[in-house]
């Protein structure tokens, strides 16, 4: 189909109107709605990324209206734009928000009664807006996205508990702060270019010479430091903890997997395809000292993992440990480290989303997600202790996940290009994922208190009561999606040659060193 790119936004976009309708007829309506809506989105999806990979340029462009003018090729209104990088992650997003949905219904209906439909309306334009981001061609409009994006996020957030009120609002003081230090950059290219597309930007800096410009620097920076900030790179990463834990489960499900990623791939997009390889790594001085900003951020947030006794906020500081991961594997300027941060945005939103379904189960079946409450839970839920344990496994770096040759991928990287010290940083902090997951294991299948004593009283027994070793498997519609995304991570873990052939033949237009770029 060869408009399937306008259907990404077609359905989740009208899904959204119609959820929001249907409470006038009955709220119940509206898991139903977005379930296809996301359905639909998540097709159209595929068939884009079919498109791209078909297409002799490997890429599929659509321009609102058709509007060109022959100084401006590639058209002077919004250009929604696939190649085959911006195909995968969206294709991503997409797989994520049907899973996410498809879980959400009992979480909705016990988290936010009689809002189901404005928690369903907000949910599709949240996945809108990461669509968006992912496919726009438009340095501005991609402002606007992020913003929807990050609207959508604030209510999404706020629709909980009191306490997400408090986190919602660190959010968006952060959040406003990067969206509008990125807009002030892109105000800098268009002052300088005259155009707001992001190839067009590129095409403008090379033919007019504007490496040197000092305009073009403060854009750079400015633009930069609004990413970092927004895909919360430590040390502005304070809004994400106390909003992913406070979040109503399916939030936090959704948007742990999902935003930082986006946002790093974003980083890619403004250094390949619109600053140019050129400018952001050989004229630019952040190839010099990012890498050790990078080094700090992996190792004080894997220090703030190992120090959490609650299951979400763990995770919420690997998060911000494997936005480190991602960010040096982009500024280590090397062609494996590139492939390395682009397959770890799809491994990590795969892993991240076993782990958070995994934990809203724990959180709906045992009321907590304490480690003290997780005692002899593989006993009750074995289906899903080995679906999270496999996202768990994934984030560790345990072959065959994906979460393996993504890393491997990241060390090559830093190993060709002499940065030792992000590599050294890479095996500390995988070192501190083994301890945190086997203290999980630990707890749940041994059942041991937190000092480590086990609390049976011989061989095989478990010092449990009958209740809390009773067979209690979650829901089916909770259940299935958990079980799909932990064969996903080892699918593509499998598969990971045909992920980074993609990978790979987006790359080839770009001139990126493969040997030692530093002795």
């Amino acid at each position: 189909m060869d408009n399937a790119i306008a259907w990404i936004f077609i359905f989740p976009l009208f899904g959204s109107v119609f959820a929001v309708l249907a409470r006038f007829v009955s709220r119940k309506l509206s898991y139903p709605i977005s379930v296809f809506s996301m359905a639909g989105a998540t097709w159209a999806g595929i068939e884009t990324l079919r498109n791209a990979m078909d297409s002799p340029e490997h890429e599929v462009s659509y321009l609102l209206g058709g509007w060109t003018l022959d100084l401006f090729p590639r058209g002077v209104g919004i250009e929604f734009r696939a190649d085959l990088l911006a195909a995968l992650i969206c294709l991503i997003v997409l797989g994520v928000g049907l899973l996410v949905t498809i879980y959400s219904k009992i979480h909705v209906e016990k988290e936010t009664p009689n809002k189901e439909s404005i928690y369903y309306s907000l949910l599709l334009l949240q996945i809108t807006g990461l669509a968006g981001i992912t496919l726009t061609g438009d340095a501005f409009n991609l402002y606007v996205l992020i913003e929807v994006a990050a609207l959508t996020g604030y209510g999404l957030i706020a629709i909980g508990s009191n306490r997400a009120a408090a986190a919602t609002f660190n959010y968006l003081i952060l959040g406003t702060i990067g969206a509008s230090l990125y807009l002030l950059g892109v105000g800098y290219l268009y002052i300088k270019t005259g155009t707001l597309n992001m190839v067009g930007i590129r095409e403008v800096i090379e033919a007019n010479g504007l490496a040197d410009s000092s305009a073009m620097q403060v854009a750079f920076v400015l633009v930069g430091v609004g990413i970092l900030i927004k895909m919360a790179f430590f040390p502005f990463h304070a809004w994400l903890p106390n909003a992913y834990c406070n979040a109503p489960t399916t939030t936090s499900c959704l948007l742990a997997p999902l935003v930082t990623k986006v946002m790093i791939y974003v980083m890619i997009r403004m250094v390949l395809s619109v600053f140019g390889v050129e400018f952001s790594f050989e004229s630019n001085i952040w190839v010099s000292w990012m890498p050790w900003l990078v080094v700090v951020a992996i190792i004080c947030a894997a220090f703030l993992a190992l120090s959490q006794r609650e299951i979400k906020r763990m995770l919420a500081y690997l998060i911000v440990a494997e936005v480190g991961y991602m960010v040096g594997g982009v500024w280590i300027y090397n062609y494996y480290g590139l492939i390395g941060s682009i397959f770890h945005i799809i491994s990590d939103a795969c892993m991240t989303l076993c782990l958070f379904l995994g934990a809203g189960i724990i959180l709906h079946k045992c009321k907590t997600t304490h480690f003290d409450g997780l005692r002899g839970l593989f006993s009750r839920m074995p289906l899903t202790m080995i679906g999270f344990f496999i996202g768990g496994f994934s984030i560790i770096g345990l072959p065959p996940t994906c979460g393996f040759f993504s890393k491997w991928y990241l060390i090559t990287g830093g190993m060709v290009s002499g940065r030792w010290e992000y590599m050294v940083v890479l095996m500390f902090s995988t070192m501190v994922m083994v301890v945190l997951f086997f203290r999980l294991i630990e707890r749940i299948h041994l059942a041991v208190d937190e000092s480590g004593k086990n609390l049976g009283k011989g061989h095989g027994d478990l010092g449990l009561t009958k209740e809390q070793t009773r067979f209690d498997e979650a829901p089916l519609v909770m259940l299935v999606p958990l079980l799909v995304a932990a064969a996903t991570v080892l699918i593509i873990g499998v598969y990971n040659q045909d992920v980074v052939n993609q990978i790979e033949t987006f790359l080839q237009a770009y001139d990126l060193p493969k040997g030692v770029e530093y002795k």
